[in-house]
């Protein structure tokens, strides 16, 4: 689908008007570069913690073998080690 009219043009005039932004006389103190080190540090830890909590779902996804053989219709689920067998009531 091609983009026509203001929607088309509009990422063209953000670009060429950044490019001609006027001098801003600002001055940056050390610790603003430590503030946005740190900021980019956080995305990258908040990024890592988010792979890892979801790790073994991001992983089924590429799995081949993601159908797993589960109990047939009918029959009880097996009991985990040390617990007692269901019972049928």
């Amino acid at each position: 689908m091609r983009m026509t009219g203001a929607r088309g043009l509009a990422p063209y005039l953000l670009i060429s008007l950044a490019m001609v932004a006027p001098e801003a006389w600002a001055y940056l103190d050390p610790s603003t570069g430590s503030m946005i080190l740190s900021a980019i540090v956080g995305v990258f830890a908040t990024a890592a913690l988010a792979v890892k909590t979801f790790w073994y779902k991001i992983k089924g996804l590429f799995r081949r073998d993601a159908a797993r053989p589960g109990p047939a219709p009918g029959q009880p689920a097996k009991a985990e080690p040390g617990e007692p067998p269901a019972s049928a009531d």
